[in-house]
């Protein structure tokens, strides 16, 4: 009887440690939520409270790890935070509800095996780090995000092209537009009219209007768009 209160304790505790995290992502609305966060948790503790349990039965029989079939979520939990990563264009997000995820398997790992010290406080830290962190993050550094901005040329000349290219790059440095990759190439479609895709890395204070004003008072330029 004792033991099943035990165990009953540690899968309540799991799902109350693992709905802390999934209720931040929750809130933020990311792919893996409330639910997701504790159903990891609650399952990662019940691999560890199986594995005391088989260890306990079955070892004065044999050698047993008691940490096999807790490593094996470890690495398991891989294939639902990849589930989470989405690339949109040249930006990558779920990568932080993937570590969650991660976090939370270890989390359960640490309560199915009575560690609740560790759990509790690591439960702690993680919160912290999704609520808190996230606008000093934003403050330190430049966020690596991407934009394509597509540009169509009047069929010209090679020189009349490159002269266009040359200002169109003075004026993305003027609203210190980093480029980050350039590319172009002849619509068939459009009577070989050029087609030039660019990278670019805007700063904080980025409007895509403004610039497509300049771009397209710029003579050769008829069409700017944002892929």
């Amino acid at each position: 009887m004792l033991y099943i209160l035990e165990t009953c304790i540690r899968l309540i505790l799991a799902c109350l440690l693992g709905g802390i995290v999934g209720y931040e992502r929750e809130h933020r609305n990311r792919p893996a939520g409330f639910r997701t966060h504790i159903l990891v948790c609650v399952g990662s503790a019940l691999v560890m409270i199986t594995s005391e349990y088989i260890f306990k039965k079955f070892s004065s029989l044999t050698d047993i790890d008691p940490t096999r079939l807790g490593a094996q979520v470890i690495s398991g939990i891989g294939f639902l935070g990849a589930g989470t990563i989405v690339r949109e264009k040249f930006n990558v997000r779920g990568l932080t509800t993937a570590a969650s995820l991660w976090a939370v398997s270890c989390i359960g790992l640490a309560v199915g095996i009575g560690f609740y010290e560790g759990a509790v406080i690591s439960t702690f830290f993680v919160y912290l780090t999704l609520m808190l962190l996230k606008k000093m993050e934003e403050r330190i550094g430049e966020r690596k995000y991407y934009k394509n901005v597509i540009v169509e040329l009047k069929n010209t000349t090679e020189d009349g092209k490159n002269d266009i290219i040359i200002k169109i790059t003075n004026i993305f440095s003027k609203y210190d537009v980093l480029i980050k990759n350039m590319e172009h190439f002849h619509s068939e479609e459009k009577n070989g009219d050029t087609i030039i895709k660019f990278m670019l890395k805007p700063p904080h204070s980025f409007s895509l209007e403004d610039i497509v004003i300049d771009l397209c008072n710029i003579e050769g330029v008829y069409r700017v768009y944002e892929e």
